[in-house]
């Protein structure tokens, strides 16, 4: 099936040199599936090794970036498509439409962003498209101890607390992709 995966992560590196490695091989096995990616445009940090590891194992590669952003440079070499909005709020909502599923590896508050936009949409009821987030090296678990302490405070629903599925590798990645 020709999948368009949206991936969400930060723009910088992070402190784990692993990371850098497993953005590579995220969009490397998106490539390999066939699948395009969706991504925010930028070519640096953790977004550019994703992108990167799509384009080099010749995959398709769409960036969705404000216009305010354009100091990011995006390589337009390396995109097959690319859209420019106004809003980052425009940015988001492209990016759903865009895309089959959404991955969330480590990133910022632009991440964060993301990551809530899409899955508080998913919770009324305006997708059901997968939402993965990679909990890569433990980056995740004080967000997900505070989301369980929401949901122990009765803000967070079960249901709401089941549209994400938490993985820890990247292969997990492609185990809960294929079966979305």
């Amino acid at each position: 099936m020709n999948k368009n995966i949206a991936v969400f992560c930060g723009s910088r590196f992070g402190n784990v040199p692993e990371w850098k490695d497993w953005a590579y091989d995220l969009g490397q096995g998106i490539a390999q599936r066939g699948w395009g990616l969706v991504f925010g445009g930028g070519s640096r940090g953790l977004m550019g090794q994703v992108s990167d590891g799509v384009f080099q194992n010749q995959g398709r590669v769409t960036g969705v970036i404000p216009e305010n952003l354009l100091s990011e440079k995006p390589n337009k070499e390396l995109l097959s498509e690319l859209h420019f909005v106004k809003t980052m709020g425009e940015r988001k909502q492209l990016m759903g439409q865009l895309s089959d599923a959404f991955v969330i590896i480590p990133g910022g508050v632009g991440t964060f962003d993301e990551l809530f936009d899409v899955w508080a949409t998913a919770q009324i009821g305006s997708h059901q498209k997968s939402i993965i987030l990679a909990n890569w090296s433990g980056y995740y678990d004080p967000l997900i101890q505070f989301l369980q302490h929401s949901l122990d405070n009765g803000f967070i629903m079960d249901s709401h607390f089941e549209k994400i599925q938490i993985v820890t590798n990247v292969e997990d990645i492609f185990s809960k992709l294929q079966t979305s």
